[in-house]
């Protein structure tokens, strides 16, 4: 929720009053602290959604790839054996046979050792993705308590009842408290 050119006219309004009255300007400064705040927040809140969302992509690529690995894993096996076997039969090229099964067996061993690594990467960027999500869901909070804080700080001025004005001070500190849990945790 960003400020439109209509909010800031009514923050320069709300200044203008608070210079004639005291509480008033107490208000205009909580709203004005509110809404840096807010900002803060939802600007970090829209880069954990999107670091989400990179982290989910790499997950599925290493995937991918990882599957692609036991693929070749696979076919590595298939060729290894067919070459025992024709090692096994005897003949000519026996020797050349067994080499070749030899060679295959290497590249299943490699073939495996990176759909491994690649399915450990995997697990990290879900880990990644899961942490960001996280956090874009307390900061989605906290940005909400800001903001209603901030309407809740225009009706006290309305008003001119101090009550209201104290129930935004503890959205916002509330709103500032998801911030930083959503970092702390």
């Amino acid at each position: 929720m960003h400020d439109t050119p209509l909010d800031a006219h009514e923050h320069a309004e709300h200044a203008h009053h608070a210079a004639h009255d005291p509480f008033a300007a107490r208000v205009t400064i909580t709203i004005a602290v509110l809404a840096v705040v807010a900002a803060a927040a939802g600007s970090l809140e829209t880069y954990e959604s999107g670091g989400a969302i990179i982290e989910a992509n790499k997950a599925v690529l290493a995937q991918d790839q990882a599957t692609d690995e036991w693929n070749l894993f696979q076919a590595k096996s298939l060729k290894k054996n067919m070459y025992a076997i024709a090692a096994d039969s005897g003949g000519a090229k026996a020797d050349a046979y067994k080499a070749k099964a030899k060679d295959e067996g290497n590249g299943q061993d490699a073939a495996q050792a990176e759909a491994k690594a690649l399915e450990e990467e995997r697990k990290a960027a879900l880990v990644m993705s899961e942490r960001h999500e996280h956090r874009h869901h307390r900061l989605s909070i906290a940005a909400t308590l800001l903001e209603i804080g901030i309407a809740i700080s225009t009706i006290a001025i309305i008003t001119r009842k101090q009550a209201p004005w104290i129930g935004a001070v503890t959205l916002g500190v509330l709103g500032l408290a998801g911030v930083a849990l959503a970092y702390l945790t």
